[in-house]
């Protein structure tokens, strides 16, 4: 994936962090076909489902980034990014993929709910057949037709209660589910609406060292006139501050010309 510094650092940031998670969970699913033991299978499968939501987390918040930018990109570059964001959902969905299969091995291995029973002897059985008569063979028998009867009954309530019992985590399950998704979806917001606002004050604490440097100069500005006035005041001879305009003291009305043109071409005609 080519980098959106270009377009905003945010997005970069996001595509960064998004990668980093894709290669975790590449290299994370590569060593569990390498584990044998099923507890450390499933600690290190719910390490790799706490990536992914992670993951999910930053490619709402890149979606949300991308959607508030729409209006100031151009059309080839707003079609650049939803491409971006298909793919990391793609990518995505191919990791809860593989998750869901590692998963239902797992359950497999550890669904070991029946257990073999015992095989009596043969020779024994045909001891204890050969030692009782007829009528005693048929009250043994109906014997345990009953007793088979029984427990295939007990085995039929205990199913229906497990399924029961099934149906009833799964509802509560799903429940808090979705209960969670509303949870992360309201945090991702809030995060998100945090960042803005950090960004927002960051702006206005810029704007406002801005206004107080230039105030601070007009400051130093009108401390500066008034200071020349107040010299020119006491000292308005001073020869340091004629040239400034208005400041100059006033020209003596007095003083006489040392050559006057008009006299001379007067003399010229007497």
């Amino acid at each position: 994936m080519s980098s959106l510094s270009s377009i905003s650092e945010e997005l970069d940031e996001l595509q960064g962090q998004i990668t980093d998670i894709f290669r975790a969970l590449s290299n994370g699913f590569q060593k569990l076909d390498k584990v044998k033991e099923t507890s450390r299978q499933s600690r290190q499968l719910d390490d790799l489902t706490d990536r992914m939501r992670e993951c999910k987390r930053l490619i709402k918040e890149f979606d949300i980034e991308v959607k508030e930018m729409e209006s100031s990109n151009d059309a080839g570059t707003n079609r650049m990014l939803n491409e971006r964001k298909q793919a990391m959902v793609k990518e995505l969905n191919r990791f809860v993929g593989l998750k869901k299969q590692y998963a239902s091995s797992l359950e497999n291995k550890r669904a070991d709910l029946f257990e073999r029973p015992d095989e009596s002897p043969a020779e024994n059985n045909g001891l204890l057949a050969s030692s009782m008569s007829n009528q005693e063979l048929v009250d043994h028998g109906h014997k345990m037709m009953d007793e088979t009867d029984q427990t295939i009954e007990r085995s039929k309530q205990v199913l229906a209660e497990t399924v029961e019992v099934g149906t009833e985590t799964a509802a509560t399950l799903k429940a808090q589910t979705e209960q969670m998704d509303r949870i992360v979806n309201e945090l991702d917001s809030i995060n998100f609406s945090i960042k803005k606002a950090s960004k927002l004050v960051k702006e206005h604490g810029r704007q406002i060292a801005t206004d107080r440097c230039i105030v601070f100069m007009l400051f130093l500005i009108v401390l500066g006139v008034i200071a020349i006035f107040i010299v020119k005041l006491v000292s308005p001879n001073n020869e340091d501050i004629q040239d400034v305009p208005g400041l100059a003291p006033p020209v003596p009305t007095n003083r006489r010309l040392l050559w006057n043109p008009n006299q001379e071409y007067y003399k010229k005609f007497v």
